[in-house]
């Protein structure tokens, strides 16, 4: 059953926040609420993509097994966001595995619905396209944060991405396995404690969980810093 706050924040992800109302209000009734426990395996590579879905809260990770075993992670998504559009439209098949990181509690809809509504509502059409061009700008823009970034400018641009105001101060909850985070912005985990520390400067103080911004344009500074400057600096 949806909550007035299970509500609230799928209408902010990124599948529903350009739909009309009404569409919006149809989808969501014909959506399904699950609690799944940390851990639980949401479906596997190469499965068909039948669903689409929404984190209304907790941790998810999209990852692939590499040839030697080892895991990479794909994408993480928490609170508000939305995951395999792409796929589950199309009618084809999970290129990542999906995992519950945390306890967490996700919207499920039905692909097949919205193809079947999107017959006499094209408009969900343009909703699904704003969205896959979306996902498709947060891509490059991990691979600019790779070229262009150091490790510590990572992690600060992921905690902006998780911060739900604009400015002042704000406390993030980070996911519970930090080598997830490590896994995500494509350092070691051993960075990421460095990275941590180094953010400290930057007004940022890591307690168990949580990161606690002092003041969010600061931060914003930070990750905006050209990476000559963290060379000089360094000298």
């Amino acid at each position: 059953m949806l909550l007035p706050d299970d509500i609230d924040c799928a209408s902010r992800s990124l599948l529903f926040a350009s739909m009309p109302e009404d569409l919006r209000t149809t989808l969501m009734e014909r959506s399904v609420v699950r609690n799944h426990p940390r851990g639980a395996s949401l479906f596997l590579q190469g499965e068909p993509a039948h669903h689409v879905y929404v984190v209304l809260w907790g941790w998810v990770k999209l990852f692939r097994i590499a040839h030697g075993g080892t895991e990479a992670i794909v994408g993480v998504f928490t609170r508000g966001q939305s995951f395999a559009e792409a796929v589950a439209f199309r009618d084809d098949v999970y290129p990542v595995n999906g995992e519950a990181v945390t306890d967490c509690r996700l919207l499920q809809l039905r692909a097949g619905i919205v193809l079947e509504m999107m017959k006499y509502r094209p408009e969900i059409g343009t909703a699904i396209l704003s969205a896959t061009f979306q996902h498709l700008h947060e891509l490059v823009g991990q691979v600019e944060q790779l070229k262009a970034q150091t490790g510590a400018q990572r992690v600060a641009e992921f905690l902006l991405q998780l911060c739900r105001v604009e400015a002042g101060s704000c406390t993030v909850t980070l996911p519970y396995d930090k080598v997830l985070i490590a896994g995500r912005l494509g350092i070691k985990p051993e960075s990421l404690s460095r990275a941590f520390v180094r953010l400290g400067d930057a007004g940022v103080t890591i307690r168990q969980n949580h990161a606690m911004i002092a003041d969010i344009a600061r931060l914003r500074d930070f990750v905006e810093q050209d990476r000559a400057e963290f060379w000089r600096k360094a000298q």
